[in-house]
């Protein structure tokens, strides 16, 4: 029961982020926003016993991927200047 509710209430922090991520007109809060996305998810994959899945999704959606967005931002912001 405990884990039902703890999954369903992070389902809803996932897609409130995620609607955030697609709406929001400042970039860097949208990276933010699918960054964390990712880590809640992992979360998610931890609690539904899938510990390989939420590793990866930890590594390379919460944290390569956040990394990579903020890199090529950084690099479009360098070349407009």
């Amino acid at each position: 029961m405990l884990y039902t509710i703890s999954t369903l209430i992070l389902s809803l922090i996932v897609l409130v982020l995620a609607v955030i991520a697609i709406i929001h007109k400042n970039i860097t809060v949208a990276i933010i926003a699918m960054g964390t996305v990712g880590l809640f998810t992992s979360v998610i994959f931890l609690l539904l016993a899938a510990p390989d899945v939420a590793m990866t999704e930890a590594a390379i959606g919460s944290g390569l991927t956040t990394v990579i967005f903020f890199y090529v931002l950084n690099k479009i912001k360098n070349h407009d200047a």
